[in-house]
């Protein structure tokens, strides 16, 4: 078996594999550390590429069709063996030395599951990127912010979060998870397709007991919106949808609804905000998601009696107790340090 599995999940991305992986397998150089990439039925020439210029280097896993991130890596995961998978998108540049405090981090504590580096922007190379930054957390309704990016406000990296520290999720643009756990839970959840899959995996092993850790001394640069932008109706649906499945599968049956009642509300305003800005597509693709939320409820009914024993609530102190949206909207909390965490 090999020590770790560094795989890059590639959907006709062939421009980043020409620009990265030279960088990936430079500084990926350890004894018992594979570099595979696990091609989503690409319609570029990605796999001919590989082909052709690495193809001793690098491992390469063809799906018949594109997947998704979420059951894209889930197959691709099944064909490797390894003790740790390193999870990395094709627009990511790692830098020197990047493996081994990871694999300090994790060998620390049996009980971390998963761990993160820091993720700064490719472009300003002194900000946090918006796909992970210094480690995911999630407010009490389900809203993801991380340190260091608080919605769309990005921070400048001064060292702020320079400690080791429990988080609630790693970001799936750069991630390592022990590979016989990741199995194990089943992986990631395919109906997500892509966008909060990661959040998901990363609440159902804590909800088990496991940590999710951020080491600060990793350090990537990511592109980000490689596939989707930011301004897809597409990427809204998903984000929207997703994060219903995500509350429904993890929160504890007395809370769920709660909790459900008050998204209603938020997103009900993310609806209007969008119709004022004549983003129309926008505003439909949040009552679609949840038109596919209601549609395929029914298929979790049997993961949550399964799952319902190893849930321990809203306990989680990496879970923000207040509403990241009325502290950053109303009350102009910008910045991960600004909020006022109660058991944090």
């Amino acid at each position: 078996m090999l020590k770790a599995a560094i795989v890059i999940l590639n959907w006709s991305t062939r421009h980043y594999l020409e620009k990265f992986l030279p960088y990936v397998l430079q500084y990926s150089n350890l004894k018992g550390v594979k570099v595979f990439v696990a091609d989503n039925g690409s319609h570029d020439d990605s796999v001919e590429f590989l082909e052709k210029n690495y193809p001793e280097k690098t491992g390469i896993i063809r799906l018949e069709k594109n997947y998704g991130f979420a059951e894209g890596y889930n197959r691709a995961l099944q064909q490797v063996e390894a003790e740790y998978f390193i999870l990395l998108n094709s627009d990511v540049e790692p830098s020197p030395g990047w493996l081994t405090p990871l694999f300090d981090l994790m060998e620390s504590d049996k009980m971390i599951a998963a761990c993160m580096p820091k993720i700064m922007s490719y472009e300003q190379r002194d900000f946090f990127e918006y796909a992970g930054a210094a480690g995911g957390f999630i407010d009490k309704y389900g809203f993801p912010f991380c340190q260091g990016r608080v919605f769309n406000s990005l921070e400048t990296d001064y060292g702020q979060y320079d400690r080791i520290t429990e988080i609630f999720w790693a970001s799936g643009a750069c991630m390592m998870i022990r590979g016989p756990l990741f199995k194990i839970t089943g992986g990631f959840d395919p109906l997500f397709f892509a966008h909060m899959e990661e959040i998901d995996l990363c609440w159902r092993l804590k909800n088990r007991g496991y940590k999710i850790m951020f080491q600060p001394a990793s350090r990537v640069y990511h592109i980000g919106g490689g596939t989707l932008s930011s301004e897809s109706h597409k990427k809204v649906f998903l984000n929207y949808r997703n994060n219903l499945f995500l509350l429904y599968k993890n929160l504890p049956r007395e809370t769920r609804w709660t909790i459900f009642f008050s998204r209603i509300f938020f997103d009900g305003a993310s609806v209007l905000k969008f119709l004022f800005q004549a983003s129309f597509r926008k505003s439909f693709a949040i009552v679609k998601a949840y038109y596919a939320f209601l549609c395929n409820v029914k298929k979790y009914a049997e993961f949550g009696k399964s799952e319902e024993r190893f849930i321990s609530g809203t306990s989680h102190r990496e879970i923000y107790p207040r509403s990241i949206v009325i502290d950053y909207f109303l009350r102009k909390k910008y910045t991960f340090k600004s909020l006022k965490w109660i058991t944090h």
